[in-house]
């Protein structure tokens, strides 16, 4: 008799990732020449990708339906093909590839995962989210000690590791996020400063408080807080675009402004977009330096305080990132 897993499928293309996507049962193939079988315990969740996928809407991904799902996924080696060396039964393993997260077992070229010293969650953020912050500030924002850096989002899975990393190398740090549980929880990582978006006005508070300017920014929200960080970006400044969840629904907003040219040419700025995908000829030795922090202590992992388990949950999940309560990286147990 044939053994099933289960995983998440999209189905049909639709305004939200729960619409479009349902739980299947898939036949457990054997791996073949080079490849490997994972069993997955832990998937990480990227709910604004979800959405767009789900949508059709990431330009660089051509989805063909059904596709399966996820991005992010961490378990333990089953078995191995033939001539695989780099991984052995009862290893741990994870992949950062689209389409091997949201699923309960994945089987495929042993390239296509990495191995980390242990099945703790931390290993499988460091490895997704851990990589994407370190190469948004250093291989995209040219981070240099001491530079003033802001971060929107700065208490989210993304944003919390930002912060750090940017602390670490000196840098004064500012946070963008709203209410006390937040703007506490970025404080304790090392920011100088929080703005709180809903109560302050952020282009007010840079020019006020930072003369100077901004030398790296990294906003993954668009809308006023772009305007505010692109307003307040020093001479040769860098402002990473990671995202722009306000701009989730894709409307048309009018800007009534001078056009970006002005904010850019004057002051030498550059406008910079980062997508960890495609990037993948620097995960490696993002992963070993991250993974070295983590290993010294520098560099602390949280998770949003609601768990959820199960395939299941991963829609939930999906929401719950989207709704902007979250706080530090959504995870979902997928199974003991």
């Amino acid at each position: 008799m044939t053994e099933n897993y289960r995983a998440i499928r999209l189905e049909r293309f639709a305004s939200s990732f729960r619409a479009a996507a349902d739980i299947v049962d898939v036949p457990l193939a054997a791996p073949g020449p080079g490849e490997i079988s994972v069993r997955n315990l832990f998937c990480g969740v990227n709910g604004i990708f979800d959405t767009q996928i789900a949508r059709n809407a990431v330009d660089y991904v051509k989805v063909a339906i059904p596709t399966f799902t996820g991005v992010e996924a961490m378990g333990v080696v089953d078995a191995v093909g033939d001539g695989v060396t780099t991984f052995a039964v009862g290893d741990a393993a994870v992949t950062v590839r689209f389409t091997g997260g949201y699923r309960e077992a994945n089987v495929g070229p042993a390239s296509q995962f990495a191995k980390v010293p242990a099945l703790a969650r931390e290993w499988l953020a460091l490895a997704s989210t851990g990589v994407s912050a370190l190469l948004a500030l250093e291989q995209i924002g040219e981070l240099k000690d001491g530079d003033t850096v802001a971060i929107s989002a700065a208490a989210g899975g993304l944003g919390h590791l930002l912060v750090q990393l940017a602390v670490l190398r000196g840098c004064r740090v500012i946070a963008v996020c709203s209410g006390r549980k937040k703007g506490d929880f970025v404080r304790s990582l090392g920011a100088e400063r929080v703005i709180d978006y809903k109560s302050e006005d952020v282009a007010a508070v840079l020019k006020a408080e930072y003369p100077g300017g901004i030398d790296v920014a990294i906003d993954t929200v668009s809308g006023p807080i772009f305007d505010a960080f692109l307003a307040n970006m020093a001479y040769r400044g860098r402002l990473v675009v990671g995202g722009a969840a306000q701009d989730l629904k894709g409307q048309p907003e009018v800007v009534t402004g001078p056009r970006i040219a002005h904010n850019i040419y004057y002051r030498g700025v550059s406008v910079r977009g980062f997508m960890n995908g495609l990037l993948t000829e620097h995960w490696p030795a993002a992963r070993a330096k991250i993974f070295a922090l983590y290993e010294s202590g520098k560099v602390r992992v949280c998770f949003d305080e609601v768990e959820f388990g199960g395939l299941a949950g991963v829609y939930d999940a999906v929401e719950r990132l989207l709704s902007g309560q979250s706080m530090g990286k959504v995870m979902v147990r997928l199974q003991r």
